[in-house]
């Protein structure tokens, strides 16, 4: 028997034994681009659902994710929210926004509202559990009062910034619809200063890297969320940033704005191998768990625009449509047992608490009632998914709503009065980018693809040692069981990103858009219904055709509405400006928070003059306001001007029929 004990010792010290694993909780470190739409197989982001390379477009390498892809699993069905804040609320807690008050547009910066303290969060359960629990980078669920920030919610530290967005340099933020702008990054509580001058994305990779680095494993798994700005729109005055030795190599892309997007997104690339290999060099990866994905489309024009391309799918963020709600998504693990494979398994970004929970061995039933469905058998053992039914959303003030179950898809109304219903981007894959070919030995070669071939190349070093005991009889079968893994190949490669791709069912040289009678969308006058396995790229509307469909999913939609809560927007306050506050964002609503204190916010480095500035900014609005006011008075009017109408709106208007559209972060 002690020999027994001595070769199970030794297949635990290798990390290959089935059962040696399953005892030990997975790390689970999720990656969050911000506004990534799909990139083909040399760009799989969200970026744009079409700037991923997994997904088949060259012109934005991205090697490092599509490594990461290619290796695990290509989410090809995975839904998301069409905006950031419903996006991570539903992250956070496994319900749809419906179900937590969440699902109107976005927290705007001088909005004093929050995703509800009544639920609790997935670092809250994971903490519960023995995580380290971590979150770097944007968080945009709140920070009016302290007690909505992160780690306020389960997370041991944050490093990062509550707001929508920054200046990937200055690290300033300026509101949407008014003209408030103050500094927004922290380490947990306290502003850091010395960030100024540093490109957000290396600030936000290099603290994950540190926070792998120092984690003991013997205290515990570690749960990292690395929520990134990029490829999200800095300031709207100077939205694209990127360093120059990055945008340098895109001079192939001859649009300015597109060029220095394609630099974001390959800093961001860059992030996911810098992790991936910490993972690797901490001894962490074999038993890891690294999800990516985007929160929402990307918005290829308007407000906050980063020219990402959902092409071929069609809208964009904040629309109703695939490409505002079709993420780019990939996860990797040894611990999943059928990999390198695109899965068209239907899933949920509210999946992900239950699923992680249930990989970490975790009784699922504990999370209470969620939307959220355990998918990790399903994933790791490439079953049928358990889930038929995603709810979109439901949106009172713009008036939209849209569903899909199995293959069909329901949608009523749209946002923004329609001005985002078509197709829009660049494919990636025309004469413009005859040039750039797909180089498969960049993938093979990235920092995560190194990184993946030394772990499984050391595993099956030590599969061959068992193998050699099992032959002299050492050991029994039944105690050396692990997995076989085994290297991406250039074969490989080409399979799985030809199956990435979305094929629409388009005429070579016609637009995809439908101007038949019997078959054309117009979701404003009447609810459209498409078969999304067919059609993908939502050009056929069935609701004439298929009508018993079109009511079958009208009655789940009613369901739906029952069990909705009302948006929990709230209009603007004044108080939040950060010219009160140091120039800084704070939680303005605190009980102990007076204007002129600097409550936790370190004293500025600020220029002098700069200051004064801002002072004289500060005054001559507030004289403005003083004078607006008197001579509506004096007018004996009550009507506001057409931004403070948008701005200082009544609570009761943001109920059911209040009007903020086209306003996003």
């Amino acid at each position: 028997m002690a020999i027994w004990r001595l070769i199970g010792s030794f297949a635990l010290f290798l990390g290959l034994a089935v059962s040696a694993q399953a005892a030990e909780k997975p790390n689970i470190v999720i990656i969050l681009a911000d506004d990534l739409v799909r990139l083909l197989p040399h760009t799989l982001l969200r970026v744009g659902w079409n700037d991923v390379g997994f997904h088949g477009s060259a012109q934005i390498p991205t090697p490092n994710i599509d490594a990461l892809a290619y290796n695990g699993i290509i989410l090809n069905s995975h839904y998301v929210p069409a905006l950031c804040t419903p996006s991570r609320s539903s992250l956070m807690t496994g319900k749809y926004p419906t179900h937590t008050g969440m699902q109107h547009l976005v927290i705007l910066a001088p909005e004093p509202w929050g995703l509800p303290l009544s639920e609790t969060l997935m670092p809250e359960h994971l903490k519960a559990a023995g995580y380290a629990t971590h979150a770097v980078g944007k968080w945009h669920l709140g920070f009016h009062r302290k007690e909505y920030t992160p780690t306020y919610r389960g997370f041991d530290s944050h490093y990062g910034y509550w707001n929508g967005y920054q200046d990937y340099y200055d690290h300033t933020m300026r509101a949407t619809l008014v003209p408030y702008k103050g500094y927004d990054m922290r380490r947990n509580m306290t502003v850091d200063w010395h960030a100024r001058g540093q490109y957000s994305t290396d600030l936000f990779t290099n603290e994950a890297v540190r926070i792998i680095q120092t984690h003991d494993s013997e205290k515990g798994p570690l749960f990292l969320y690395l929520a990134h700005l990029a490829p999200h729109t800095g300031n709207p005055e100077d939205p694209f940033q990127a360093p120059d030795e990055e945008v340098a190599k895109f001079a192939h892309i001859e649009d300015p704005e597109r060029r220095v997007y394609a630099a974001m997104v390959s800093k961001l690339d860059q992030s996911v191998g810098d992790v991936v290999t910490a993972l690797r060099m901490k001894g962490m990866l074999h038993n890891s768990i690294v999800l990516f994905m985007s929160d929402n489309g990307a918005p290829t024009f308007g407000v906050h625009s980063n020219r990402g391309s959902n092409f071929p799918l069609r809208g964009m963020k904040e629309s109703p449509w695939e490409g505002g709600v079709r993420g780019v998504a990939a996860v990797w693990s040894p611990l999943l047992h059928s990999t390198q494979r695109v899965s068209n398994q239907l899933m949920h970004i509210t999946d992900w608490l239950p699923t992680f929970y249930a990989a970490a061995g975790l009784d699922v039933h504990e999370l209470g009632n969620i939307d959220g469905i355990d998918m990790w058998k399903a994933l790791s053992e490439n079953q049928p998914s358990p889930r038929m039914e995603v709810l979109h959303n439901i949106d009172p003030i713009e008036d939209y709503a849209a569903l899909r179950r199995g293959d069909w898809k329901y949608v009523t109304g749209t946002a923004q009065e329609g001005k985002i219903d078509e197709w829009y981007g660049e494919s990636g894959r025309g004469n413009e980018n005859k040039s750039q070919k797909y180089n498969m030995q960049e993938v093979l070669n990235s920092k995560v693809g190194i990184a993946i071939t030394g772990f499984i190349t050391k595993q099956q070093l030590q599969a061959k040692t068992l193998a050699r005991m099992l032959e002299n009889g050492s050991l029994d079968k039944g105690d050396g069981r692990f997995k076989q893994m085994k290297l991406l190949s250039e074969i490989a490669v080409t399979s799985l990103r030809h199956q990435a791709e979305v094929h629409c069912n388009q005429k070579k040289g016609l637009s995809l858009s439908n101007t038949s009678s019997e078959t054309a969308c117009r979701p404003r006058e009447a609810p459209c219904l498409f078969n999304i396995r067919d059609d993908p790229c939502e050009t056929i509307n069935l609701a004439h055709a298929r009508p018993l469909v079109l009511q079958s999913l009208e009655e789940s939609l009613e369901r739906y509405k029952k069990t909705m809560m009302k948006p929990l927007n709230l209009p603007g306050d004044p108080m939040s400006n950060p010219t009160y506050w140091n120039d800084t964002w704070v939680n303005w609503k605190d009980d102990s928070a007076a204007p002129g204190e600097s409550m936790t916010v370190l004293p500025s480095p600020a220029n002098p003059v700069t200051t004064s500035f801002m002072t004289a900014i500060s005054l001559i609005i507030a004289l403005s306001i003083f004078a607006v006011a008197v001579k509506l008075s004096v007018n004996g009017t009550t009507k506001k001007s057409s931004f403070f109408s948008k701005f200082f709106i009544k609570a009761k208007d943001v109920d059911m029929s209040g009007n903020q559209k086209g306003v996003v972060q």
